[in-house]
């Protein structure tokens, strides 16, 4: 199937890191693979964990979940704020997982100009280059990728200058807002019903999971090494454990990050501004089988998670 793409502007190093032996091919049983990776770490306090408990619980599902590699994108400024931010970096690296760059301020790039968000970034750069972990991947913040094609092309070329590979996303949900919903309702006195939320959320995952893989199959005609979007909040340190052994049941092998990222698709540079919703979706668009509107689907909607938390009766009635 014919997809446009642009060449990258350079080929930069592969992936620093090696697989374990079984994580390097998926068995033929199974549905595919999957790496997972979490944004804006470290973040501060919740309603369940300190911002340093978070980081201990998060690694310690990830141990059990037999999880290796995940990789964490770092905001600078979270860890700067933090007089434990670099300890809970370290933590993760210590852990076996991966640390890369998430921006320094967590801009929107539309609304900055190309040399102003790379010096941004560049600072979060500094803060991890002596950190063990440590891997040349930039997420974009809120995936924007620029809403102009100058603009999005000046960001590609500073990005391979610096050696810097798209930490992009096959997978995009709204994890963020589900958990936004359940700090709200506790911060009003609600009480949570734990096991629907875990359920609420590993069906909501599993589902953006389906949709972007059926997707991807249309448009590559094949599935590709899937990177799924969360953040290090409660909910993930709550239930990545669950979520682990759900994808496998449902036949996802879990492999490193830096395994995913050896994926052809990370050579493909969708010719298009629709990156929001990820590379699958930007790949989508740029080969024209479906309009923009087809590839958001409704769990990435703010009101349609609130009636769906509604619905599946995760929080009491509010007083």
């Amino acid at each position: 199937m014919f997809l446009r793409y642009l060449v990258p502007l350079t080929l930069l190093a592969a992936s620093t890191g090696s697989a374990p032996a079984d994580a390097q091919t998926a068995p033929a049983a199974t549905r595919g693979t999957i790496a997972l990776t979490f944004d804006d770490a470290p973040r501060g306090d919740g309603a369940f964990f300190t911002g340093s408990g978070r980081t201990r619980a998060l690694i310690e599902a990830l141990d059990r979940a037999d999880v290796d590699g995940a990789m964490i994108f770092v905001a600078g400024r979270n860890a700067e704020a933090r007089e434990d931010g670099l300890d809970r970096l370290q933590a993760y690296a210590a852990a076996g997982h991966s640390l890369a760059n998430h921006s320094y301020s967590h801009t929107w790039l539309w609304q900055s100009e190309p040399g102003d968000y790379l010096a941004d970034l560049d600072r979060t750069t500094r803060l991890l280059e002596d950190l063990p972990g440590h891997t040349p991947y930039f997420r974009f913040p809120f995936l924007d990728e620029g809403r102009t094609v100058e603009g999005r092309d000046a960001l590609r070329h500073g990005l391979a200058e610096r050696g810097l590979r798209n930490g992009y996303v096959t997978v995009d949900n709204y994890d963020w807002y589900m958990d936004a919903l359940v700090q709200r309702a506790i911060a009003a006195g609600r009480e949570v019903d734990m096991d629907a939320l875990r359920q609420a959320y590993i069906d909501i995952l599993l589902e953006g999971i389906d949709f972007y893989d059926t997707l991807a199959r249309e448009t590559l005609d094949r599935s590709p090494a899937h990177v799924l979007l969360l953040h290090e909040n409660d909910l993930a340190a709550l239930f990545i454990d669950d979520l682990a052994a759900a994808l496998r049941e449902a036949g996802w092998q879990i492999v490193p990050a830096q395994t995913a990222y050896a994926d052809p698709i990370a050579d493909m540079l969708p010719d298009t501004l629709f990156n929001g919703q990820g590379r699958v979706a930007a790949l989508a668009h740029a080969a024209g089988l479906r309009p923009a509107r087809e590839m958001i689907p409704p769990f990435e909607d703010e009101a349609w998670l609130e009636a769906e938390f509604t619905r599946r009766g995760v929080f009491s009635s509010a007083d």
